[in-house]
């Protein structure tokens, strides 16, 4: 299964606006957001009602810049699925040109019960 998208390069999104860097192009954390909700829109229509994905690890290399207003395409592939682990390959793309690649991974939960434990998690912070 696999599923694309494409995002506008915004301000808000630019290494500069975000003090990562001193240049107008896509800030690292925008790329990674963008194949992350690109793989959870990609797979969420096929999950149990009641059941949604969080993501839980990345390993992206960000190889070109992406500069202010252009498009950036994002590719999600998924690879396999381990019990409630889904790995995902990732690419966003500017034209031919690969500005990064890896992979990500995503873990199937049951939204009331994660809500509930960070509700539960809020309390404790709260009481230390």
């Amino acid at each position: 299964m696999s599923c694309n998208d494409e995002y506008v390069v915004r301000r808000e999104y630019l290494a500069s606006s975000v003090a990562t860097g001193a240049v107008d192009v896509l800030a690292t954390p925008y790329m990674i957001m963008f194949m992350e909700v690109t793989a959870s829109k990609c797979v969420e229509k096929l999950l149990p009602e009641g059941f949604i994905t969080v993501g839980i690890g990345v390993n992206i290399r960000h190889k070109n810049p992406a500069p202010y207003g252009t498009k950036v395409g994002v590719r999600v592939e998924l690879l396999e699925q381990k019990g409630r682990v889904l790995v995902f390959r990732v690419i966003a793309s500017l034209g031919g040109i690969v500005i990064g690649e890896g992979t990500h991974e995503r873990y199937i939960i049951e939204k009331k019960r994660f809500e509930e434990k960070v509700l539960r998690m809020l309390k404790s912070v709260k009481n230390v």
